[in-house]
């Protein structure tokens, strides 16, 4: 069995594909394994931007807003939608009443606070939003006001993502650094932790549900399940053999490829197309890629077309695209985008080199990882262009837990090898954040980026956000290789399970046979 979810990439369009609970409510019960691709370097959610910390702790921390069916942001911890000043200046934001956390303590606008403040100390998405912040305060026990130096429209899809994520955690557990006591709001709660082996979470009872329909990430967290073990499957093709045998109820990030492998085993093959794009981060703090010139040069010498076919082997799940948003999302443009060339351009790069005097004795560093395979295959065909191109290349494949914390160190390497889902706000990416891992902070940039931040009309933002991706192109902070589409495997007895790009397990519950 095979299902394709075409991911209709607007912000007004639908995301996951409609998934209805039976007319009548599902029984209570049961225990799923999540095959993930590998141990996640922290449950701290504010730590890391890393996609595997994010969908194992959305169970269990919460945030004030999180993203409805169709990328809206939508309420959560909030009561309703912010009241914001005629000025854009002061969010003042009520919270939802009779909230607890997993201690059984009422989560009040103390802890509020204090989670805020921790975020905008420890948190990339948290200091970027600081940037604009001068004030978070309680304005009583139900409501807490924000104040901005200056309008930033992103500020609400910041609150809502679940990476680098405004958690709301008590009073006392904020001051931990790193979190030590994982104590939050969700549905599910953390009872043991072995690493390498399993991440176990079970119901909280206390758990207080939003009215409504289930709707994307918000509306209603149904509790079915009793436990939720996240099992870290490191290798790619134990996660295909463990997909084929129906040895877990999900499996995430299978390699393309085995997509056929997989729609003929027990568990159903899930397309997620169009799903995000891979990217090249560079270091641009230090080591060769703190010259522009060298960065453009591994800009010229990248041939997108070649990387994406190693990687997913047929144009059945990628495309060759150097534009930022596929065409169906609105920040979509081709503005900026000459640079990208198909098949690479290596005596470009070469003249661009020599410009910069590198003379091949200090290696390129590249940080990679072989639990994403496509990572990796990219990795190796990138290295063969830039020798050819006139660069000395070192691969350094890690464990991903390990890159990302390397990545932090910009003593370790000059690039790295990630990708991303196509997010709702294009502030929500990493590198748009100065002090994000690849530390790209240059005057052009903050120009750019603060006239996209500072418009709230969502059609001059589109036109603006033209600015933001010639920018990118012209100093090569990033290389974004294409697009691609994703494969996870699911049970078919496992139902309430929309496909998403963070898979979520609130709502799921097995059918009755």
């Amino acid at each position: 069995m095979k299902r394709i979810v075409q991911v209709f990439a607007s912000l007004t369009a639908v995301l996951w594909s409609a998934t209805s609970l039976a007319i009548a409510e599902p029984a209570k019960g049961g225990v799923i394994d999540v095959a993930t691709i590998g141990e996640p370097p922290t449950l701290d959610p504010m730590a890391s931007t890393a996609d595997l910390v994010g969908i194992i702790t959305q169970h269990m921390f919460e945030t004030l807003y999180t993203f409805d069916a169709k990328w809206g942001v939508t309420p959560l911890l909030a009561a309703d939608m912010p009241q914001i000043s005629a000025d854009g200046l002061t969010y003042t934001i009520p919270l939802r009443a009779g909230v607890k956390f997993h201690d059984g303590n009422p989560m009040t606008s103390a802890d509020v606070v204090a989670s805020l403040q921790r975020w905008m100390k420890i948190a990339t998405r948290g200091k970027q939003a600081a940037e604009t912040i001068t004030g978070i305060e309680a304005v009583d026990d139900s409501a807490v006001k924000i104040t901005l130096s200056k309008p930033f429209a992103p500020l609400l899809a910041l609150l809502s993502l679940n990476n680098a994520a405004a958690i709301i955690v008590p009073a006392a557990n904020a001051a931990e650094e790193p979190l030590a006591t994982f104590v939050g709001t969700g549905p599910y709660m953390l009872k043991e932790r072995k690493p390498d082996q399993f991440i176990q979470l079970v119901r909280f009872d206390g758990y207080v549900s939003r009215d409504g329909e289930p709707d994307g990430y918000g509306g209603a967290r149904k509790q079915y399940l009793d436990e939720i073990r996240f099992v870290p499957v490191p290798d790619p093709n134990t996660r295909v053999e463990g997909a084929v045998a129906g040895q877990f109820a999900y499996v995430d990030q299978l390699p393309v490829e085995s997509f056929e492998r997989v729609s003929g085993g027990k568990t159903e093959a899930i397309l997620l197309k169009p799903f995000g794009w891979p990217v090249f981060v560079m270091n641009t703090k230090e080591g060769l890629n703190s010259d522009i010139r060298v960065r453009k040069a591994i800009q010229a010498a990248l041939a997108p077309e070649d990387m994406l076919l190693a990687a997913f082997g047929s144009t059945d799940f990628f495309s060759v695209d150097g534009a930022m948003y596929p065409e169906s999302y609105a920040w979509h443009t081709e503005a900026g985008t000459e640079p990208y060339k198909p098949a690479g351009d290596t005596e470009v790069a070469a003249a661009l080199l020599k410009e910069a005097g590198y003379d091949g004795s200090k290696p390129l560093r590249i940080l990679t990882s072989r639990q994403y395979e496509f990572h990796y295959k990219m990795a190796q065909v990138a290295q063969a262009y830039l020798e050819q191109a006139g660069f000395k290349v070192q691969l350094d494949v890690v464990e991903w837990a390990t890159l990302t914390k390397n990545r932090a160190d910009p003593a370790l390497w000059d690039i790295y090898i990630t990708h991303s889902p196509f997010l709702p706000e294009p502030s929500l990416n990493g590198f748009m954040s100065d002090t994000t891992p690849g530390w790209w902070a240059t005057d052009a940039k903050h120009k750019a980026v603060e006239a996209f931040n500072n418009e709230s009309d969502q059609a001059k933002r589109a036109k603006l956000y033209e600015d933001v991706q010639k920018v990118i192109y012209d100093e090569a902070p990033i290389y974004k290789v294409g697009n691609f589409n994703a494969l996870a495997a699911q049970s078919p007895d496992l139902e309430g399970v929309p496909p998403a790009p963070w898979p979520y397990f609130w709502n799921a519950y097995f059918e009755k046979k």
